[in-house]
């Protein structure tokens, strides 16, 4: 447990730092939104494409990981589509909020991840999202797509993380050699992408909430944080599932939402402050869950 708080709390503060930064005005709303573009579009891909295109993805290894990892991805999204007869959202909402139920702060389980496991940490993660982050991204547009005129193809064909993780395991599996000043680069690009996206996820947060709503973002919360990495660690101890792979699977499945989930309800037509509230909330409750479910891992 020790271990795991002193992995956590350099992350809850460099979050806590970023939301004081946005709420007093230290620095303008176009750094944030600038930061959040740089992070989502060139330093994160980075940071995935050199972790996976560097080393050998073993695949056998992680199979069962990438199993449990599309089980309870499907398990949030059910969920979340119990929702609908049990707290009756306006069709607007439910499109915006249902991504919450399965989407994942990647930053805060990369963070966690190589603190625990150090490379061979964020490798076996980056593994398991490079393969989740389509489904949660092909569920999440078709949700808000139903209600707006946006494609769901061009969007995913666009998403810099599909892309970064698909083109690093492209890479490693053929063999390809990765050249000293490509591998520099993408590490000094690299770097600095999980600090920044921490501070930027702080940001991002927004404490409003309509009292009608209440009910329906203390529900995804729970499934986000209690019901589905619930599900995850009975079907990876169920398949036999230890280690490195072990951990990947329960810290993804028990991360709070994305704070990219804010942006995509935003551009999508949907309700953005409903999906804020719920990030928030889930973040913050992250605080106390993720502890609770590495302890239960032995970390």
């Amino acid at each position: 447990m020790a271990e795991t708080v002193t992995v956590l709390l350099p992350i809850i503060a460099l979050i806590a730092l970023g939301h004081l930064l946005r709420r007093t005005g230290t620095f303008g709303p176009d750094l944030w939104g600038g930061i959040e573009r740089l992070v989502y579009y060139l330093l994160f891909p980075a940071l995935l494409f050199g972790t996976l295109a560097s080393r050998p993805i073993d695949l056998a290894a992680g199979g069962l990981m990438i199993l449990v990892g599309l089980g309870f991805m499907l398990g949030g999204m059910l969920l979340g589509i119990a929702a609908r007869p049990l707290l009756t959202p306006s069709p607007q909402a439910f499109a915006s909020i249902f991504q919450c139920g399965f989407r994942f702060n990647t930053y805060i389980g990369l963070a966690i991840l190589g603190g625990i496991h150090g490379p061979d940490g964020i490798a076996a993660f980056a593994l398991l999202a490079g393969f989740v982050i389509p489904l949660a991204n092909v569920a999440s547009v078709w949700a808000l797509a139903r209600h707006s005129r946006h494609a769901i193809l061009p969007e995913l064909a666009r998403n810099p993380f599909i892309l970064a993780t698909f083109g690093g395991l492209g890479w490693s599996a053929l063999g390809l050699p990765l050249p000293d000043i490509a591998r520099s680069t993408l590490l000094f690009l690299g770097e600095p992408a999980l600090p920044l996206g921490l501070l930027a996820t702080g940001a991002a947060l927004s404490f409003a909430l309509d009292g009608r709503q209440q009910a329906l973002v203390a529900y995804f919360v729970a499934a986000k944080l209690l019901a589905v990495p619930a599900l995850a660690l009975g079907m990876a101890l169920a398949i036999g599932l230890t280690g490195v792979h072990l951990a990947a699977a329960i810290v993804l499945a028990a991360l709070p939402p994305a704070s990219s989930a804010y942006i995509l309800a935003i551009r999508m037509g949907g309700d953005g402050p409903l999906v804020a509230a719920t990030v928030a909330a889930a973040t913050i409750a992250a605080g106390i869950t993720l502890p609770l479910w590495l302890y239960a891992l032995g970390h």
